[in-house]
């Protein structure tokens, strides 16, 4: 990144940077979410606005993908409590310091890969945009590969055993493709919920996951409705499935669709 002069690069491990949505220290390699915390002071805050409409102070608020928290600090400010959950064990470093650094004392944190079993997972430790980083896709297309990452392996947990509580409000969701596989290990969460935001990306359920929409959407049932931001939708029973599937064909994508159990 060009924040540092090439005698610097390797020396620092992170930058810290004021931002609206609060203090962060930030990877310097990343040229996506760095970028525009830097330069912009933002990252992500049409995903927060979106969140903050379903949460009260009371609310207890699951955020699987926590990534450096740029969008579990600024939510812990506006509940009692939140568990962030974050599989890259680079990220989680700068997770934890970043909830250090705002004072987030209803905060913890969790470095594991949402999965349906306690397993070992290969996953791919993109430096580009850290945010892209995922589990090894069944399919490992170039784009998944383009800055040559590392592969490591992380713990793979079950979220209805990792944690001792399943009553959240909120659960929202950006692993980049292991949705199917979290949703397995957190049927007593997502029965608890209210809602759950997910982004909704068609090539990371067939490329990354390897599975059918009928598949994703199956553990889901018990949500009633389906709210599609990007489309200006909100649709109910089989109508889900339909409205997904004409995304799937058409490509598109939305950073957090909604599942509710009440319109």
């Amino acid at each position: 990144m060009g924040y540092l002069k090439p005698s610097l690069r390797g020396k620092i491990r992170g930058l810290v940077v004021d931002t609206r949505q609060g203090r962060f220290c930030v990877d310097p390699d990343d040229e996506i979410i760095t970028k525009s915390l830097v330069e912009t002071g933002e990252y992500g805050l049409d995903e927060i606005e979106q969140a903050r409409q379903f949460i009260h102070r009371d609310s207890r608020i699951l955020v699987v993908g926590a990534h450096i928290g740029t969008i579990a600090v600024p939510l812990s400010k506006l509940c009692r409590e939140l568990v962030a959950i974050e599989a890259n064990p680079n990220t989680f470093e700068f997770l934890r310091q970043n909830l250090l650094l705002n004072e987030c004392a209803n905060v913890t944190a969790h470095n594991c890969a949402a999965n349906d079993r306690d397993e070992m997972v290969q996953f791919v430790l993109n430096t580009y945009n850290s945010g892209m980083s995922k589990r090894m896709p069944k399919m490992p297309d170039a784009i998944y590969f383009h800055d040559h990452p590392k592969v490591t392996s992380v713990r793979g947990m079950r979220l209805d055993d990792l944690l001792d509580r399943h009553d959240f409000d909120l659960v929202f969701m950006d692993i980049e493709g292991s949705e199917y596989f979290a949703f397995l290990g957190m049927p007593k969460i997502l029965a608890g919920a209210e809602r759950l935001v997910v982004e909704f990306i068609p090539h990371h359920l067939s490329r990354v996951a390897g599975v059918t929409l009928d598949e994703f959407l199956n553990p889901l049932s018990d949500f009633s409705w389906l709210s599609i931001p990007s489309k200006g939708l909100k649709v109910t029973g089989r109508e889900q499935y339909s409205a997904l599937r004409d995304m799937c064909e058409a490509g598109d994508c939305d950073k957090g669709v909604v599942f509710s159990r009440a319109v």
